[in-house]
């Protein structure tokens, strides 16, 4: 059952809470959305000497206003990913509502360590979320027959004050695939990551080391 409440008091409390686990020196994957915002933002008073490695646009911005200084993964490891998600259960994960889950998911992948920072509304005991699939735009109609093939509804995700659909920082397309109540989302991850002119998708699955959800009274951090 989603758990309701906590609001944006509660995603500061997760974002700070993980900001406090930079240390001096670190190279920090700084992930995209309201929750990791916070944690860019408290990553940057903290005026320590660390270098940031965006995984969007928006973070990128963020973390030039915060005064972090930025590199690459081809200059730089990760020591420490911090990134929100969009529904938690246990340590899987659905990212990708800012459809940069494919910048994500590579930096996350190559930290040291990856912390999840939410609220306490995104949590469920079984992933539900429409998974956000990114496709190359010619590939469009062969991945949405394929995905309705795995059972899946996919929609192509439509932009906002503007008309046609959202381009990701890639270049590329998203489906925001329906697929219910996900029994098994490591073997779904497996079968959408196998579908040609599928450039990455939002099954977060076995990735993260800690989820940090911030509460009315503090913060509740689990071991993923």
């Amino acid at each position: 059952m989603k758990n309701t409440g906590g609001g944006d008091a509660a995603k500061r409390r997760a974002g700070e809470a993980a900001a406090d686990d930079v240390e001096e020196g670190m190279v920090v994957g700084l992930g995209t959305g309201s929750t990791a915002a916070h944690a860019i933002r408290a990553v940057g008073e903290r005026s320590l000497d660390v270098e940031g490695v965006p995984t969007s646009f928006q973070s990128r911005q963020l973390a030039i206003e915060a005064g972090i200084p930025l590199t690459t993964l081809e200059e730089a490891s990760v020591d420490l990913a911090i990134d929100g998600a969009d529904q938690v259960a246990g340590g899987d994960l659905v990212k990708g509502g800012g459809a940069a889950h494919a910048r994500e998911k590579y930096v996350d992948a190559s930290a040291d360590r990856f912390v999840v920072v939410a609220d306490p509304s995104k949590e469920v005991e079984a992933l539900d979320y429409p998974v956000p699939v990114e496709v190359l735009p010619d590939a469009r109609p062969v991945v949405a027959e394929r995905v309705r093939g795995l059972g899946g509804k996919p929609e192509l995700r439509a932009a906002e004050r503007k008309d046609g659909p959202v381009v990701t920082d890639n270049g590329n397309l998203v489906l925001d695939c329906e697929f219910g109540s996900m029994q098994d989302p490591e073997a779904l991850a497996a079968s959408l990551s196998a579908l040609p002119g599928v450039v990455e998708h939002g099954l977060f699955v076995g990735l993260a080391d800690a989820v940090y959800v911030g509460t009315d009274g503090g913060v509740r951090v689990t071991d993923a």
